[in-house]
C-alpha cells in the first residue's frame, strides 16, 4: 500500500495522543487501527491490535518503523492440512515413534544401537 509522498505517512492521531499520556511500561495500548503506519515515537511501546475477534499484543521495535500495525496481528489462524486422512497419518506416526524408541533402549550394552552385529 503506497501512499502520496506529499500526503506523508498514515499515522491515527487517537494513537499519538494515547503516546502522549501513557508512559512505554503503563500496559499495552487498544486500537483497531490495523492501517496506521508506525512512526518512530512508537518504539518500546505495546499496542492491543484487534485482528476482528481478539485482540494480539505486539511490541514495536526498531524494525517495524515504516511498516503497519495490522502486518503483526493475522486476521486468519491456520490449523493443518489433510483433514481426516492426515489425522490418522499423524497418529499412525505418533504410536510407531515411541516404539522404535523403546526398542532402542532394549537394546544390549555390548553391541552399539541400530548397527548389525559382524560376522567373522
Amino acid at each position: 500500500m503506497s501512499r502520496s509522498s506529499k500526503k506523508g505517512p498514515y499515522v491515527d492521531q487517537n494513537i499519538l495522543k494515547k503516546i502522549g499520556k501513557q508512559k512505554p511500561e503503563a500496559g499495552p495500548i487498544k486500537t483497531w487501527a490495523r492501517a496506521c503506519e508506525i512512526a518512530p515515537e512508537m518504539v518500546g511501546y505495546t499496542f492491543s491490535v484487534h485482528t476482528g475477534k481478539d485482540f494480539i499484543d505486539v511490541r514495536i521495535s526498531e524494525e517495524m518503523v515504516g511498516h503497519r500495525l495490522g502486518e503483526f496481528a493475522p486476521t486468519r489462524k491456520f490449523v493443518r492440512h489433510g483433514g481426516k486422512m492426515q489425522k490418522e497419518i499423524e497418529q499412525k506416526a505418533g504410536v510407531a515413534a515411541p516404539a522404535a524408541a523403546s526398542s532402542f533402549a532394549k537394546a544390549p550394552a555390548d553391541k552399539p544401537a541400530g548397527k548389525p552385529a559382524e560376522k567373522k
